[in-house]
């Protein structure tokens, strides 16, 4: 499980435990008669709390709509169809991308990475997919560039193909 997920995860506990705890008292303060304005206090700490629940699994639904739909996005543009001698490029660049890395000795994260950046992925777009944190692709992103010795992701992509056009 990511950081984000746990986090995530123990945000919707915390506020489960808020509305169990404030609901209770709640009705343990109706049942003695507590004052109008303590009652709509505890109140309004349950229903926030419970709209923080639900604004907590409408952004997972959203982030998981959108890993599906860049997920879509990468097959589909594998799919495409195209000439033979297109898609024998293609296997050759990626032969050729795949010894660089090996000789750069990047680990498996940040040959992921790498490739997602190649492919025009912004990093919040890699971070989505890879179900990890933006600063963390975006440390990963800074560990390809030292250790390739190329100044950011556009010069990174284009290490590869500035000879080809």
């Amino acid at each position: 499980m990511s950081l984000s997920k746990a986090k995530e995860s123990l945000l919707i506990l915390f506020f489960a435990i808020i509305i169990f705890a404030s609901g209770m008292d709640l009705f343990a303060d109706l049942a003695h008669g507590a004052d109008t304005a303590h009652i709509l206090k505890e109140g309004l700490l349950v229903l926030l709390s419970f709209f923080a629940i639900i604004w907590l699994f409408y952004e997972k639904n959203i982030q998981t709509q959108q890993i599906k739909r860049l997920k879509q996005e990468l097959k589909q543009t594998n799919k495409n169809k195209a000439d033979e001698y297109i898609v024998e490029g293609r296997r050759q660049l990626a032969k050729i991308i795949s010894q660089q890395f090996k000789q750069w000795q990047l680990t498996q994260s940040e040959t992921e990475v790498g490739l997602l950046l190649i492919k025009g992925l912004s990093l919040k777009e890699i971070a989505t997919l890879r179900n990890t944190a933006e600063k963390t692709v975006r440390q990963q992103a800074s560990a390809i560039y030292k250790k390739s010795e190329i100044s950011g992701r556009h010069a990174f992509a284009a290490w590869f193909i500035e000879d080809i056009l």
